[in-house]
């Protein structure tokens, strides 16, 4: 093997091994993949309008995003069909989110009064407790099109929580972020949201040991 022929396979390793230009072909067009996250941004929240169809609006973004990336042919139908197969028990799991982010909110809300003693701790509790919450779905979210089950999709997360909690830290940044843009802007919810997708997505494949 000559010395060019070396390279050329040292090259194709660490591009292998980075994922920049094999893995993630799509990320190379830079502008289209900002078009691509304000878009699936603007249809998570569409099919969000359920209120318990987050979590399957969530999964069908992440795996449209995920065909982008990769280079794929991702069409309007292929998320509708994202969208159905994650709704027919994904409906649970949102229901469950609902019914713990509408506890957790009643508990700010009640610990911002200032009414019931030790009110700080409470209410630090709330807010770290909603976003971990917020952060889980999503992170649960971003694995269920490798498995099409969310029963494995959240096992499959708390196994990478473990192995990455620096990747957990980074997503709940995510969610911290999404929350403080939207609260201060609400229009800012769509483009919030496709990049919340994407962070979950992107922490999904981080390498780790």
């Amino acid at each position: 093997m000559t010395r060019r022929q070396r390279e050329a396979v040292r090259d194709r390793h660490a591009a292998t091994h980075d994922g920049s230009s094999l893995r993630w072909p799509g990320a190379t067009a830079r502008f289209a993949l900002f078009g691509e996250v304000l878009w699936v941004g603007v249809l998570c929240c569409v099919a969000s309008l359920g209120i318990v169809t987050i979590p399957a609006a969530f999964a069908a973004g992440s795996a449209h995003l995920h065909r982008f990336l990769r280079a794929e042919d991702s069409p309007l139908r292929q998320f509708a069909a994202d969208f159905t197969a994650a709704l027919r028990t994904g409906w649970l799991a949102g229901l469950g989110v609902v019914l713990a982010v509408g506890l957790l909110l009643l508990d700010i809300i009640v610990a911002s009064s200032r009414l019931l003693p030790g009110w700080q701790v409470i209410l630090a509790a709330g807010v770290v407790l909603l976003a971990g919450v917020l952060a889980a779905l999503a992170g649960t979210t971003a694995r269920w099109p490798a498995s099409r089950s969310w029963r494995a999709a959240g096992r499959l997360w708390l196994r990478d929580a473990r192995k990455d909690p620096a990747g957990v830290l980074w997503l709940v940044a995510a969610v911290v972020l999404t929350l403080m843009v939207t609260w201060q802007l609400p229009p800012l919810v769509v483009p919030g949201v496709g990049c919340l997708v994407f962070a979950a997505l992107a922490t999904s494949v981080r390498p780790r040991r």
